[in-house]
């Protein structure tokens, strides 16, 4: 199931200044994240860089690593950039880790690869798991995803989804069942895909909910979900984000 793994990462960060080169015990945050990368059992994991900071970084721990322009919009659009410098196209499939998880678990990332080789009719796969608070249900910075019975996403959003209508009654419970389903952002693409997704227009949606993945659905493709029981690790956003993890690496 020979797969490749590559890792958007940017020194530009408003919460998190240089949050790639971040120091984890003593070895860059992003070259955490490519590790755990490697242990799924990638035919190569690539770090796709905006400078060439943070290329030598990753050269000096062994990691791959390319420079790709500064301008684009978004992680996609530097992979995209990525895919064609590396000559992947077509069925080949790229996996999309984000530079900020370096705990990502490698055994999701072979869940949503398998995912995608098993539905042709999908031109991506991403992961999911069920909300278990209605803290998180009702909180707009954890994405929520909607299924059909074939488990591709119908729709992606910040606002409680799906919305309960009778949440509200007395002696109903804090959240329906089944169990509404938190996203979790990690993408496996075919490359060909991957390189026509900047040429897509936006769709309007995703400008409303600021959610790169609704661009898919609006141009009519399908993307398949894995859904995992499993909570996801931590990823770092902030500096507190970044405290956490420094004291759960090593354990």
């Amino acid at each position: 199931m020979s797969f490749s793994v590559l890792i958007p990462a940017r020194l530009a960060s408003t919460r998190l200044p240089r949050k790639p080169l971040a120091d984890i015990r003593g070895v860059p945050m992003v070259v955490h994240v490519a590790r755990r990368a490697l242990l799924a059992g990638a035919a190569q994991v690539v770090v796709a860089a905006d400078d060439a900071e943070i290329v030598a970084a990753c050269e000096a721990h062994g990691i791959r690593a390319l420079l790709t322009r500064t301008d684009h919009a978004s992680g996609s659009d530097r992979l995209a950039e990525a895919c064609g410098l590396l000559g992947l196209d077509g069925d080949d499939i790229v996996v999309n880790v984000q530079g900020d998880e370096p705990l990502i678990d490698p055994a999701l990332v072979v869940a949503c690869v398998a995912q995608l080789r098993a539905r042709g009719d999908c031109v991506m796969s991403t992961a999911a798991h069920p909300i278990d608070t209605q803290a998180d249900f009702a909180n707009p910075n954890v994405v929520k995803v909607v299924l059909d019975a074939q488990s591709r996403a119908l729709y992606f959003s910040r606002a409680p989804l799906p919305w309960w209508r009778d949440g509200s009654q007395p002696g109903t419970p804090a959240l329906p069942t089944p169990a509404p389903l938190r996203h979790v952002g990690l993408y496996a693409y075919r490359a060909g895909f991957l390189r026509r997704f900047p040429t897509l227009p936006p769709s309007p949606l995703e400008g409303i909910e600021a959610l790169e993945q609704l661009r898919v659905l609006w141009h009519g493709e399908r993307i398949a979900v894995h859904c995992s029981d499993a909570l996801p690790a931590p990823g770092v956003d902030t500096p507190e984000d970044l405290e956490r993890v420094r004291a759960l690496v090593g354990r």
